[in-house]
């Protein structure tokens, strides 16, 4: 039986590790090709450590025992030149595209909103914001030209429809990423490319499994991942602490699916309830 993508291709970003990976490989399982980008290095003020080239390597090797064709590049979604240079050299190899995963994102540091430097603030906006617009705009002419339709998916998060305190920063972009999704859905809409945001609560990724991120929602210094475990699992209706990285891969899946031919400008939530509480 054809998998649910058969034959198209898919461009993700921060496709080294964590969700990018998993989408990746979701998708590749259900028949797609890959155009696979990531900075693979640290980012200032980050929390956690940035992918590496050897994770880039590894997201290739898992796509090809899938026997998918992959095409990966060492990308800073904030450069739109390189980023458009690898988006074409990806159709280029592989012929088409289909589906964009603007997935790279970094997760910052934890802040009042009055203290955060310049650069700080200025980071976050670039990468979770202007980087998920550049990832839009290098595969948009290719959408267009393909005259197939297609599907873009916008990562933001439930902070993008809610607030957090002291993740102003992070907050405002991924709220950011909702007006762009809606922007672009009726841009395109004439183009039959579908256009939604993803909106995860916490994910067991690196982006949150980590001593700051412990912190922040315990309320207190030196919490252990177990003290963060029901901390989070506070804010999530169902019972458990987080999702895994596939659970979001597999809304992915189905928003680039022509199961969802119909689905557009939709903020979804892939969230436990977390919404709820």
């Amino acid at each position: 039986m054809a998998g649910r993508v058969e034959g198209k291709v898919a461009f993700i970003t921060g496709a080294a590790r964590g969700q990018g990976r998993s989408h990746a490989i979701r998708l590749a399982q259900e028949g797609a090709d890959i155009i696979a980008v990531d900075i693979a290095e640290d980012i200032p003020y980050n929390v956690h450590s940035g992918a590496t080239e050897a994770d880039l390597a590894e997201t290739v090797r898992q796509v090809e025992a899938l026997d998918r064709r992959i095409v990966a590049s060492k990308v800073d979604v904030r450069d739109f030149p390189a980023l458009k240079a690898a988006v074409d050299d990806g159709v280029a190899q592989l012929g088409r595209l289909d589906i964009v995963s603007a997935n790279a994102g970094v997760g910052g540091t934890p802040q009042l909103a009055e203290e955060f430097p310049e650069d700080q603030w200025q980071t976050m906006i670039d990468i979770n914001l202007s980087g998920v617009w550049h990832a839009a705009k290098a595969a948009i002419p290719h959408l267009k030209a393909g005259g197939r339709g297609g599907s873009i998916i916008l990562t933001s998060s439930e902070a993008g429809i809610r607030g957090y305190a002291n993740m102003a920063h992070y907050v405002s972009a991924k709220h950011g990423v909702v007006g762009l999704m809606r922007s672009l859905a009726m841009e395109l809409a004439p183009y039959s490319i579908r256009v939604n945001s993803i909106h995860p609560t916490q994910v067991n990724t690196d982006m949150i499994q980590n001593s700051a991120i412990y912190d922040l929602f315990t309320g207190k210094q030196g919490s252990t991942k177990e003290e963060f475990a029901a901390a989070s699992q506070a804010v999530i209706a169902l019972p458990i602490p987080w999702v895994e990285p596939v659970d979001i891969s597999n809304a992915v899946l189905w928003l680039a699916s022509d199961e969802a031919r119909f689905v557009t400008g939709v903020p979804l939530p892939v969230d436990g309830g977390n919404y709820l509480i």
